[in-house]
């Protein structure tokens, strides 16, 4: 995981210098201060999908090539095999792995993400522009937005300005499953 987050630290430094863009703007597009974005930049952090979305869109570029230096080709379709999506694992907790990443200009970025019990029960919150829809599939979830707390459970959804802090939380000490849309 260490080398996949700073392989994507990496080329998120290359294409802020290539497009000229600040530390300063890049921290303030992901909401950040310059140090902690610098220490994102410098591979020393884990990256959180919703910085790697937000800098995708001020590059002008698709998320995939961001995730893998790989632009999409696919236009018609593209099939995603069971535990074959592009996997962005965050800290512990946290696993991503995306479900289209193949296709090209796509208009939303599906996810299924596994959210791991952790001991310190401490939610990390994230947000990024946009609108963002959850499907549980399996595990409980106490989900936060903003100041709301509520529990999912498999078959519940939840779809929200993803602009607004969001995280969450396994529950039962029983790892969780859901459908994540980005839009």
């Amino acid at each position: 995981m260490e080398e996949q987050i700073r392989i994507i630290a990496n080329r998120l430094r290359e294409m802020r210098e290539i497009l000229g863009i600040s530390l300063e703007e890049a921290a303030l597009t992901c909401d950040l201060t310059s140090q902690q974005y610098l220490e994102i930049e410098g591979g020393h952090t884990d990256i959180p999908v919703s910085i790697l979305h937000r800098m995708s869109l001020k590059f002008n570029m698709d998320l995939t090539t961001l995730l893998t230096g790989e632009e999409p080709h696919m236009h018609a379709y593209t099939l995603t095999r069971k535990d074959k999506g592009i996997g962005v694992e965050r800290q512990k907790a946290y696993k991503y792995q995306a479900l289209a990443g193949n296709f090209l200009k796509r208009k939303a970025d599906p996810f299924m993400v596994v959210v791991e019990p952790k001991p310190d029960a401490k939610v990390s919150y994230n947000a990024h522009p946009g609108q963002e829809f959850n499907y549980l599939l399996e595990g409980k979830l106490k989900f936060f937005i903003g100041k709301k707390e509520m529990i999912l459970e498999p078959g519940d959804s939840v779809y929200f300005d993803s602009g607004l802090p969001h995280g969450m939380l396994a529950l039962d000490n029983e790892t969780a499953r859901f459908l994540a849309i980005i839009l």
